[in-house]
C-alpha cells in the first residue's frame, strides 16, 4: 500500500524541517527535506531521503558532501522557498539572499550553510541506499555547531509548529512501579 504525500495518515507524523544545502552540477542550492534524521551518536551520522527527480540528489550524487541545517522557527519564509521550487529552475540561495537570509561557506565542504539555523551540520557522504521512491543518503558529520538561542522548526500536517509544551515524563516513583512490573514479565 502507499502512504503518499499529504495524505491524512501520512500526516500524522511530525517531522523537523531540515534545509539541505548542496553545490554541485546544479550549482549552489538549497531544499527543504522533512525526512532529516540522526542516526548515529558514534561516527555522527545524519539521514536525508530525498527524491531522485530533485536537483539536492544529483548534487550529493556527483560531490558526495551536503549540509544539514534544522530550520530555526524564524525561518519559515526560507524553508517554504526551499520546499516549494526546484533547484534545477530556480537559483534559490540567491532569492533567499535578496529575501534578507544569511549564508555561510562551510569550514570542511565546499557548501553554503546557512546562518542562524537551529542547527548546522557538515557532512560527507558515507552511504547511500534506495528505498521506495526515495534515496537515503547518509551523511558522516565532519563539522557542527549548535546556535542555542534558536528553536528548531517543527512540521506537522503540513504546518510549522513551535514546540513549547512539555508532556511530563512519569516520575522516578512511577517508573519504579513499572519497572517492577515489567520485571515480573520477564522471559
Amino acid at each position: 500500500m502507499d502512504l503518499p504525500w499529504n495524505d491524512e495518515r501520512s500526516n500524522k507524523f511530525i517531522t523537523n524541517v531540515g534545509l539541505i544545502t548542496t553545490n554541485g552540477p546544479y550549482g549552489a542550492d538549497v531544499m527543504a527535506c522533512e525526512w532529516t534524521h540522526h542516526v548515529s551518536y558514534r561516527p555522527g551520522l545524519i539521514a536525508v531521503c530525498i527524491g531522485p527527480n530533485k536537483a539536492t540528489h544529483e548534487n550529493i550524487k556527483q560531490t558526495k558532501e551536503f549540509g544539514v541545517n534544522l530550520c530555526s522557527t524564524d525561518q519559515s519564509i526560507m524553508s517554504s522557498v526551499a520546499g516549494g521550487y526546484t533547484g534545477s529552475s530556480y537559483n534559490k540561495i540567491n532569492a533567499l539572499k535578496e529575501l534578507g537570509f544569511e549564508f555561510y561557506e562551510a569550514k570542511k565542504i565546499k557548501v553554503t550553510m546557512i546562518k542562524g539555523a537551529a542547527l548546522n551540520i557538515e557532512c560527507i557522504l558515507s552511504n547511500e541506499i534506495p528505498l521506495g521512491d526515495h534515496t537515503t543518503f547518509v551523511g558522516e558529520a565532519i563539522e557542527a555547531s549548535n546556535n542555542a538561542d534558536k528553536v528548531p522548526l517543527a512540521y506537522h500536517g503540513g504546518r510549522y509548529f513551535v514546540l513549547n509544551t512539555n508532556v511530563v515524563k512519569p516520575s522516578q516513583e512511577e517508573r519504579e512501579r513499572i519497572r517492577r512490573i515489567i520485571e515480573k514479565h520477564k522471559r
